[in-house]
């Protein structure tokens, strides 16, 4: 859960971890002794809920994360982080830090504009293979694929960077 600040994974896969992302950025835990299972084989990096100073991390406790992070690969089929909405420098650090980025938007303007902006961002920070998208909350397949052929569009006119949609969500 790399929405560091505000987590809510744990909610989402009924889990009550003991320590979190919390403990291990004050030293106290590694991230291996705070990895805690759930279900149907899922293991999860719990990150805090509330502590707004670590909404933004320093260089040196983000890097030591995401280094804490590469350490876990070997124990996993796949390392999927779900970062916190938006383009601050630990979202954007998160997402250049990944094999793949998948960019979750709505139908709605506003996300559509908001998942353009953070292609953009990504892009001139360096990204250099196009990210991948999900419509969520669409009302049907050809909603969905109406709006990833806008934003591939958009992305291809300006940032001659394609999108390639993975699904959606109804």
């Amino acid at each position: 859960d790399a929405d560091i600040a505000q987590a809510n994974l744990d909610l989402l896969l009924g889990v009550n971890p003991r320590f979190d992302l919390q403990h291990v950025l004050s030293g106290a835990k590694s991230l291996e002794e705070i990895v805690v299972q759930g279900p149907r084989g899922v293991s999860l990096v719990p990150a805090s809920s509330g502590v707004p100073e670590l909404a933004e991390l320093d260089d040196y406790r983000l890097e030591c994360l995401i280094r804490g992070l590469g350490n876990l690969e070997a124990n996993a089929d796949i390392i999927l982080i779900d970062a916190a909405s938006g383009t601050s420098r630990q979202v954007i650090t998160f997402c250049l830090a990944a094999d793949e980025v998948i960019i979750v938007t709505t139908p709605e303007m506003p996300a559509f504009s908001d998942a353009y902006a953070m292609i953009k961002l990504l892009q001139q920070r360096g990204l250099t293979r196009p990210p991948h998208l999900i419509v969520n909350a669409a009302g049907s397949a050809d909603e969905a694929e109406e709006v990833a052929h806008r934003l591939r569009l958009v992305a291809r006119r300006f940032l001659k960077f394609e999108p390639e949609m993975w699904g959606y969500v109804p």
